[in-house]
């Protein structure tokens, strides 16, 4: 297939790109580095800083205790595909056309969901940064097209990252001793050790081998908790007398050990690249819900206080642990209640290594002075569109401290679960309208427990007015899958 070049800002941002020289002027030591660690699957209540009662997770309490610990932080998409597309180019995945998990294989479907992949021209953070002289790396999951490795669908390279290491979807067998791992093209086979740990060593070994001074963006995207969920026989035994059985401990000792490898990278980082290094640790959706497949036997995760669970429109399928350090800078510390977004990653970076934006519409924000300060205002809401959502209400936007839901219909009844927009179904989803509107005032009701539309006139007015203007305006610009 071809595969089109990013769109560049004329001959200038061309010949940045080439030599390596940030558009706004900064120099390698001002561009900070950038590690993202994103979990798969972890929930808003999983970690010891969040109030979990008996997982510990150290490292990653340090990183919040000297950081900033974000209390509303939202993910793109309360499933994993449309999640890290998201977070990768800074818009709603329903403009890159990604509406649910990616399949994989090539098997056609009537819906055309075997077609799914991240585009070739949608501009990622990778390659902003590496317009402007970073270099780039991904270890541990992908899961953004149906066919991985394939020359048929673009491959994490062309999306900007110098080397990655990952697998498709899910490790496999299991976190222990994963066989489905690629590096750069090449399959690896069987990694002796746990997937968590795994990827830290790949990128330990990249950074040590490293030998140019350009700043580096880094994404360390952990399998764990999401299943098959297989953990050291030590860190389980450490739970039994706290669990309900040795599932529930396999699970408590899977995030512990995202813990222990993350304290091994924060371990290097202070050691080696203390100066200017930007840490965040997030997690791509909520929690997986116990046994809601077979595989799910181990799925102990946790909402919080939360409602909902990963597939929910409700808070906990998207509201996600997120703290934030930045080695060698002086930032706003402590918990904050500021509503942030993995959208708003794509701009801040941008910012932040003085590279130019996409010329992709972009749906989040830059939260520069947010660090410096602790306070943002949000230029536009946070809105989620998400067809097969386990609850009923589809369609959901935070604005402030308000968040509106809604239910869609057509003709008298409610749309089916969607997996995806293609030619067959296009009208079906545009011709439906929203309807069955509830209001959370979340500042009051984080656990959404109470619908305050009756009582709330003119605020449920102006939310609902908005929620149609945001919803039609994304819904116009949602790509349709069309099979040629």
């Amino acid at each position: 297939m071809e595969i089109k070049a990013f769109k560049l800002k004329g001959v200038v941002a061309l010949l940045l790109m080439c030599f390596g020289v940030p558009e706004k002027g900064y120099t390698q030591n001002e561009q900070p580095n950038i590690v993202v660690f994103l979990c798969d699957d972890l929930g808003y209540g999983d970690l010891s800083s969040y109030g979990h009662p008996f997982i510990e997770t150290p490292n990653i309490d340090q990183l919040a205790a000297e950081g900033i610990k974000l209390t509303n932080f939202y993910a793109a998409a309360p499933v994993c595909s449309p999640s890290r597309v998201g977070l990768l180019t800074g818009r709603s995945p329903n403009r890159a056309g990604i509406y649910d998990f990616i399949i994989g294989g090539n098997k056609k479907r009537d819906d055309n969901r075997d077609m799914v992949h991240l585009q070739a021209d949608e501009e990622t953070i990778p390659a902003r940064l590496k317009s402007v002289g970073y270099a780039t790396c991904l270890v541990g999951k992908w899961h953004c097209s149906s066919l991985f490795n394939s020359e048929e669908q673009p491959k994490p390279s062309h999306f900007g990252f110098d080397h990655w290491f990952a697998t498709h979807n899910n490790a496999a067998p299991s976190h222990k001793n994963p066989k489905n791992f690629v590096r750069n093209g090449e399959k690896v086979g069987e990694v002796e050790g746990f997937s968590s740990q795994i990827v830290v060593d790949e990128a330990l070994q990249w950074l040590d081998k490293k030998e140019d001074k350009k700043p580096f963006f880094l994404q360390v995207t952990f399998h764990e908790p999401h299943v098959p969920v297989e953990s050291p026989q030590e860190l389980v035994n450490k739970y039994l007398p706290v669990a309900k059985n040795e599932n529930e401990a396999q699970f408590f000792a899977n995030v512990e050990n995202v813990d222990l490898a993350v304290g091994r990278m924060m371990d290097y980082l202070e050691k080696n690249h203390s100066e200017n290094t930007i840490v965040i640790f997030t997690s791509d959706n909520g929690p997986e819900t116990l046994m809601r497949y077979e595989k799910a036997y181990r799925s102990y995760g946790s909402p919080g206080a939360l409602k909902g669970m990963k597939l929910w429109t409700n808070e906990a399928g998207f509201k996600v642990p997120c703290v934030i350090k930045w080695l060698g800078k002086p930032t706003f510390t402590g918990t904050s209640d500021a509503v942030i977004s993995a959208l708003d990653f794509m701009p801040t970076f941008c910012e932040l290594s003085g590279a130019a934006l996409p010329e992709n519409a972009l749906d989040g924000q830059s939260m520069q002075s947010f660090l410096q300060t602790g306070n943002i205002e949000r230029e536009k809401p946070l809105l989620w569109s998400f067809y097969n959502a386990e609850n009923d209400h589809v369609i959901a936007m935070r604005d402030g401290d308000w968040k509106i839901m809604a239910q869609l219909k057509n003709k008298g009844n409610y749309l089916p679960k969607i997996f995806n927009i293609y030619d067959g179904n296009e009208a079906f989803v545009k011709e439906s309208t929203l309807t069955d509107f509830i209001l959370y005032n979340l500042k009051d009701d984080a656990g959404e427990t109470t619908d305050i539309a009756s009582e709330s006139g003119k605020k449920y007015k102006e939310m609902r007015k908005k929620l149609k203007r945001e919803y039609e305006e994304l819904l116009a610009d949602s790509h349709i899958w069309i099979r040629d």
